[in-house]
Parts: C-alpha cells; structure tokens; sequence
C-alpha cells in the first residue's frame, strides 16, 4: 500500500511504501547558505517525525547547491546535523534551483521507525 500525506495536485510532502517514506524537497528561508541549510534541516526534522521516522533513520539524502562554492558552509551546518555514526549515503550537486534566492535543497528517503 502506498500512504501520501500533505498531497496536492503537484506532489506530496511524504510518499510511504513498504516501509519507507520518500520527503519531497526541503528548502529554507535566509539569506545565507548555512541559514538556509539550518531552517532547510527543520523542515525536514518535521516532515520525518510526521512520518513516523527521525534522522537516525535516514538511508538517502540528495542536496542541491546552487553554487558548489558553498559546499564547505552547507556542511558544517549538516555536519552537526547527523547523529554521530547514522549518517546517509548521500550525494552533492549543483543545481539551479526554482527561485533565486534558493540556495540549498535537500531531499531524504528515511525508513519508518
């Protein structure tokens, strides 16, 4: 059975299967990338627990950048993220993102507690 929360004609916030629930892209509001990255991370911390799930239970994360320069910024906000020894496989991109002033997009597969 597949489960949608929070659908609408565009999407869902959380898709779960088998299991596993699929968030769709997190952003964040600032107006640097480690501002957007910590709201960005809130959101998804809020999405997981309405999943019935929590960061220790991620198995995949995808972020965008739009500028890779500011790759080192992005992690050291996600860095202090992650529980120590729980970390996601994980891949990193740049990206143009849907508006402008996006900096950061991140998107998690976590299984359900």
């Amino acid at each position: 059975m597949i489960g949608r929360m929070g659908t609408s004609r565009r999407m869902s916030k959380i898709v779960k299967h088998n299991g596993v629930a699929y968030l769709c892209g997190q952003v964040g509001e600032g107006a640097t990338v480690a501002e957007q990255t910590t709201d960005c991370l809130a959101r998804v911390d809020a999405l997981l627990k309405e999943a019935g799930s929590d960061r220790t239970h991620m198995l995949q994360a995808i972020i965008w950048l739009a500028d890779m320069a500011d790759f080192a910024e992005m992690n050291e906000v996600w860095d202090t993220w992650v529980p120590e020894g729980t970390a996601p496989a994980r891949a990193c991109g740049e990206a143009k993102l849907a508006r402008d002033v996006l900096k950061v997009e991140i998107i998690v597969t976590a299984a359900i507690k």
